[in-house]
């Protein structure tokens, strides 16, 4: 049997065959609802969320509630820090700090005991998650080959998962040490079974690859394959949250267009 074999990497994931990543639902629950449903009809044994649960949307309690309900495992993300005063939001854009201040007074002191539980990094397992990078699990965006090669490289397993860019993409680094990579468009398939991995589900709440529709990853881990997936759900909806709410417009504009 091959050190990359698909069974492998089940027995390295201590259990769940089939498992749904997600990450950066941003308080969006009209995206987040679409993709727990779709997950649910796909099936799967897991869902691991890589964080930012909250933040930009005006429905993170509800957000947070559906995660504590269908999630397996959590990150927490550099919004959800913010809202729970663990980073300054001086750090933040001026649009996502007006939504990191108004959630942090409109959320619950339960959404704020789940989130000050969490962490942003989770190396227990076969595949190696992090919300942000391995490098830096809080801020560092994952953008290009050769940062995702430096990851890799300081990855201390073959697989790994980042969200926090709100971009579907693959990294892959071949047994030459050749990295590669690319954005994911829905519905592809890539071969997780021979070299080094770094992969990302993409946005559910606030994509930001050009595509509106929600994003999310079916790992089979039987099959050795990582499956991209792409959700329509009712952006209206989400936006007019977002009006209601009086936070600025623009985060509303800007799920029509996946930017």
């Amino acid at each position: 049997m091959s050190e990359h074999s698909s069974e492998t990497l089940r027995s390295a994931e201590g259990g769940p065959t089939r498992v749904a990543l997600v990450s950066d639902v941003h308080g969006n629950l009209p995206a987040f609802q679409a993709v727990v449903t779709d997950i649910r009809s796909t099936g799967v044994d897991a869902i691991w969320n890589l964080g930012d649960l909250v933040g930009y949307g005006a429905q993170p309690d509800e957000c947070v509630e559906l995660a504590r309900d269908v999630c397996d495992l959590c990150l927490i993300g550099n919004h959800d820090l913010v809202v729970i005063n663990k980073l300054d939001v001086e750090d933040f854009s001026a649009n996502a700090a007006t939504a990191a201040l108004w959630t942090r007074d409109q959320i619950t002191p339960e959404t704020r005991e789940f989130l000050s539980s969490l962490s942003p990094k989770d190396e227990s397992r076969g595949l190696k998650l992090y919300h942000a990078s391995p490098r830096d699990p809080v801020w560092e965006y994952v953008l290009s080959v050769g940062l995702a090669d430096a990851c890799i490289k300081t990855m201390p397993g073959r697989l790994g998962a980042v969200g926090h860019s709100h971009v579907a993409l693959w990294f892959w680094r071949n047994d030459g040490g050749q990295t590669i990579g690319e954005q994911a468009g829905a519905g592809m398939e890539v071969d997780l079974s021979k070299g080094e991995w770094l992969l990302n589900p993409g946005g559910v709440g606030q994509p930001r690859d050009g595509d509106p529709r929600a994003a999310w990853v079916l790992l089979d881990f039987d099959r050795s394959t990582a499956h991209w997936k792409r959700v329509e759900y009712p952006i209206d909806e989400a936006a007019k949250a977002i009006e209601e709410a009086g936070l600025p417009r623009s985060l509303a504009d800007r799920l029509y267009f996946g930017q």
